[in-house]
């Protein structure tokens, strides 16, 4: 008598889950370069078109596993204090490449200048999403008069990110500690209070 095996279908978030983790799993066996909707779809046992559904593209792929790891506005924790504030939305920021595979950054960087897509989709994932969580601290800090919001361009909004993702272009890796703590009280405090 053969056993049957019944496979209970994964849908939503569930099957979600267990596609972007295929992703991260893939991109470090093989690197960006290598990485096809078929590997994927292998590794996550579901099939091509389930993948092309979501997202038409490689790119948009990646960058999605990769968005997954931005926290939410409201989840940053409210230190009360402008510096402890920028220091751990930085860090959480940049600690999101820890779990991800090393090069893996600077593969990435590197398929944008053969990608226009996927240079478009990484400058969206540092001025969207990311964005609104370095507005969310900087407009905490003006509602408790450490700073005046008024003042606050829309490039001074971005300067936190725009530095963090200075640094991890060009160095293809999350900074230290000691660099976002060096950004903070080197250029962003005494910017955001000489204003």
């Amino acid at each position: 008598m053969t056993a049957q095996v019944t496979r209970r279908r994964r849908r939503g978030s569930e099957l979600e889950h267990a596609i972007l983790e295929a992703v991260r799993e893939e991109l470090a066996a093989v690197g960006y370069a290598g990485l096809t909707m078929d590997g994927v779809a292998a590794r996550a046992q579901t099939s091509k078109p389930v993948l092309y559904r979501r997202w038409p593209s490689r790119a948009q792929l990646v960058m999605a596993a990769m968005r997954r790891d931005v926290p939410s506005p409201g989840e940053l924790p409210d230190t009360g204090e402008l510096r402890s504030d920028l220091v751990a939305l930085l860090r959480r920021l940049a600690r999101r490449f820890d779990d991800w595979p090393k090069g893996m950054i600077a593969g990435l960087l590197a398929e944008t200048l053969s990608d226009p897509e996927l240079s478009v989709l990484i400058q969206d994932l540092f001025t969207g999403p990311m964005s609104q969580l370095a507005a969310e601290v900087l407009e905490r800090a003006a509602a408790r008069g450490e700073i005046h919001g008024e003042r606050l361009t829309p490039r001074i909004r971005r300067l936190p990110l725009d530095l963090l993702r200075s640094e991890v272009f060009l160095r293809g890796q999350a900074p230290p500690d000691l660099y976002i703590d060096q950004v903070v009280d080197e250029i962003l405090l005494p910017l955001l209070h000489a204003i």
